[in-house]
């Protein structure tokens, strides 16, 4: 490359064989009378190529799906040139015909002053060369000879020119191109093969007034927390969906790039609170999801501390812009959600807590007083969703919020729309400019000078009025977008005299132009193909489920805020405006936040119970409720309902209260009226009367206590009497034989005789029969309600009495 350029720099004496084509082709084209064949660039976009006029002996043009050699412009530098640079163009040519290239050389051409945006976006999508157009070749060094080009062979070109040698007549953009020339086996001529275009920016002197240009940083990404956690019952351990996010923020990765950049950059932050919640998470012990049962430790403790501190350095004494947490998609609420009770309820607390997140994560006090629907696009529904929560200002952008044609100027970007909502208006041609590929340097290189040329038309469009304009770039963009971005914004700084920088909220309450349009468009104008992305309706109402069964569930917990908390925001994270476009993903995580809650409300539960029997007036039934959950649960009730009303009376609601990973049984009093089989129901009830959970039911057969059955146990309890009478005179009897003081009774012996044999005859049998019918089987039956009778199985359930 070296050479080539050592050779362009020569000036011979005497005209060379290149310098004799070039002022062949010069005159060819001033040659108004001469046809010229266009041909068309199929290489990269923005080249082109134009076939040298022909006469009747010249061969036939080439035919219209013949490939023509590629020419790509890399590099400019400097991007914004001052008095004394030199320009440098780098690049590469690529034949991509069938056949060699033969005498191949690149110029560097300079084509006349723009005067419009416009202009700019005309020549950026021009695929034809003109001539007189684009420019007549600089010549000297800015041409370089490439010599012969195999077909599929490509060569690196390098043009350094001074910037007093190149046409520029005064302060504007000017388009730079560089075009190869040279001839084919198809067209055995000389003629234009290729061109590339970008352009240069020349300021030589300060403008009188600058204007004021404020760009936002996203600091935003897609959902990563759901609501599951570890089972560790203190610290909840985090579980991540994926290890995207570590990935993100590892050095080189697009979160990485966006915090290492913007800490050097004249930028507004605009971020997601859920992000720093989800980094935070990470700082610590934490698990990723693997499959829908299995998890694996998360390794990126390191990056994610390190991350957050570079963050803090970043944004300290410097504006943050914080989303509602999650970045609710305002757009979907508007056209989809509002049809759903208690949808936008959800907003306020999304703002409150995303002030609390960046306050807490980043120790700055953010700014929450701006809205950002999707791609700027709103209409009247989406302003009054987006100032639902509190917000005064709505981020939206100049091809939704459009001009009605009474100005010829870039107005500035603040327009009061009525209700005390501010607009703030982003311009859409800078906004758009960085979502190509940059990892191609042709497309960077060409963003870059698009940027710079556009901010200094508008300065241009009214050189004594200042104004005031907004970039919003894309929400996500990837890393080599941040690079370019930057790489815009640092030429800006360093070298577009004809601007100065501000933050968001300065740019809000900029002079609004009284000609400017406010009317905000209806809803007919909203995109279709971003109404196609929308959350569904039916998202909305599932979102609805889950909201009230959360409800439910933390009014019987001993410690709600442990479940309130990663639900809440899982909630919240259903809404994102990350699901846009992949409805499916968006479904699986509502169905898995819905579908593990419902795992935890059944923790809560009755234990199934056998059929038992119950005898006698009055007894308790025991209920057992079982609470696997990790924490206590309190504030419900146990009610029984009896399917014979008059048969059975199951009593009043008894209070529940269980501690965690505990079993309690809940003893019921009942009263048997009737005898006979009843079946009877169990069911929690919450506070405020709402059912918990699945009834449990069972049977209870009731035997009552008859008259004949009450009077056998009345006989028994006389027997047992008299035979303790009984046997109290026989002691004491005794007890008077074995006095020697005493004087024998009259007819002793015989007596004697008589009441031993009258004992051992007639007192035994009276002794067994009292002790048999009183002490045993009375007592057996006092004591059990019917265990040893026989009966199905599961009856005979012993009840506390």
């Amino acid at each position: 490359m070296d050479e080539h350029v050592a050779e362009a720099a020569q000036t011979p004496a005497t005209p060379t064989a290149p310098d004799r084509r070039r002022r062949l082709r010069r005159c060819t084209a001033a040659v108004a009378a001469l046809p010229l064949l266009t041909g068309t660039f199929l290489g990269l976009p923005g080249a082109s190529s134009h076939a040298a006029p022909r006469t009747a002996a010249s061969p036939a043009a080439p035919s219209d799906d013949a490939r023509t050699p590629a020419v790509s412009i890399n590099r400019l530098t400097p991007s914004v040139p001052g008095k004394g640079d030199t320009v440098t163009v780098s690049g590469r040519v690529t034949n991509t015909t069938g056949s060699t290239v033969t005498d191949a050389e690149v110029a560097l051409r300079v084509g006349d002053r723009l005067a419009t945006r416009s202009s700019v976006d005309e020549l950026s999508s021009r695929t034809g060369s003109v001539p007189g157009v684009d420019g007549a070749e600089v010549g000297g060094k800015g041409i370089v000879e490439l010599g012969d080009i195999p077909a599929g062979a490509g060569r690196s070109f390098t043009l350094e020119v001074p910037v007093e040698e190149l046409p520029l007549d005064g302060a504007g953009v000017y388009p730079l191109g560089v075009s190869l020339s040279g001839q084919t086996r198809e067209q055995p001529y000389e003629q234009v093969l290729g061109i590339d275009r970008t352009f240069l920016p020349w300021q030589p002197s300060p403008p009188r007034t600058r204007t004021q240009v404020t760009f936002l940083w996203p600091l935003v990404s897609t959902t990563h927390l759901g609501a599951h956690t570890g089972a560790d019952a203190q610290s909840q351990t985090p579980i991540l969906e994926n290890d995207d996010l570590a990935e993100a923020i590892a050095p080189g990765g697009r979160l990485q790039q966006l915090v290492a950049l913007g800490r050097d950059l004249p930028v507004t932050w605009v971020i997601d609170p859920d992000l720093l919640a989800s980094v935070a998470a990470m700082t610590e012990k934490y698990e990723v999801r693997v499959d829908d049962d299995t998890t694996v430790p998360g390794k990126a403790q390191n990056h994610a501390r390190q991350w957050l501190f570079e963050l803090q350095q970043a944004v300290e004494d410097e504006e943050v812009i914080a989303l509602p947490f999650g970045d609710p998609d305002l757009a979907s609420l508007a056209h989809r959600g509002k049809k759903v009770p208690g949808a936008l309820s959800h907003l306020g607390p999304a703002t409150e807590l995303a002030r609390k997140t960046v306050k807490t994560e980043l120790h700055v006090e953010p700014n929450t007083d701006f809205a950002w629907p999707v791609e700027g696009a709103i209409d009247p529904s989406i302003v009054s969703v987006a100032t639902s929560a509190g917000a005064h200002n709505v981020i939206t952008r100049s091809d939704s919020l459009r001009e009605t044609g009474r100005l010829n100027h870039t107005p500035t970007a603040a327009r009061p729309i009525g209700g005390g909502t501010t607009a703030v208006v982003a311009d859409a041609r800078l906004s758009k400019l960085f979502r190509e590929d940059m990892t191609r340097a042709r497309n960077s290189t060409r963003s870059v000078q698009r940027f710079l040329a556009h901010t200094q038309l508008i300065t241009a469009q009214r050189p004594d009025t200042q104004r005031s304009i907004v970039v919003a770039p894309q929400r996500m963009p990837t890393a080599s977008q941040a690079q370019t971005m930057a790489a815009a914004l640092r030429s800006l700084e360093l070298d577009g005299r004809w601007t100065e920088f501000a933050p968001l909220s300065e740019a809000a309450k900029a002079d609004p132009d009284p000609r400017a349009n406010r009317k905000v468009p209806g809803q007919k104008s909203y995109p279709s193909s971003l109404r196609k992305q929308e959350l569904r309706t039916e998202a909305f109402e599932e979102i609805r489920a889950t909201q009230s069964t959360l409800e439910d569930f933390l009014k019987i917990l001993s410690q709600p805020d442990r479940v309130r908390t990663p639900f809440s925001n899982a909630i919240r994270r259903s809404m994102s405006t990350s699901w846009r476009g992949d409805r499916e993903a968006a479904a699986e995580y509502r169905a898995s936040t819905h579908g593990y809650l419902e795992e935890l409300t059944d923790e809560v539960r009755l234990v199934e119970k056998s059929d038992m029997k119950l005898s006698g007036r009055s007894a308790t039934i025991p209920v057992t409720v079982q609470n696997n959950l990790l924490q206590g649960v309190e504030g419900l009730e146990l009610r029984l309902k009896s399917g014979r009303r008059l048969g059975l009376d199951v009593g009043g609601p008894q209070p529940v209260a269980v501690k965690g990973g505990h079993s309690q049984s809940v003893k019921v009093p009942t009263t048997a009226k009737a005898n006979g089989r009843t079946q009877v129901e169990a069911q929690l009830y919450t506070a405020d009367d709402e059912p918990w959970g699945e009834p449990m039911t069972f049977h209870v057969e009731v035997t009552e206590i008859t008259s004949t059955v009450m009077l056998v146990i009345s006989g028994g309890v006389l027997l047992v009497v008299l035979a303790g009478v009984r046997m109290y005179t026989q002691r004491k009897r005794a007890g008077s034989r074995t006095d020697p003081d005493a004087p024998p009774a009259p007819g002793s012996a015989t007596g004697g005789e008589a009441d031993s044999t009258g004992e051992e005859a007639g007192d035994a049998p009276a002794d067994g029969a009292g002790e048999d019918a009183g002490t045993g089987r009375a007592g057996d039956r006092t004591e059990d309600t019917g265990a040893d009778r026989s009966g199905p199985s599961g009856v005979g359930e012993k009840v506390d009495r």
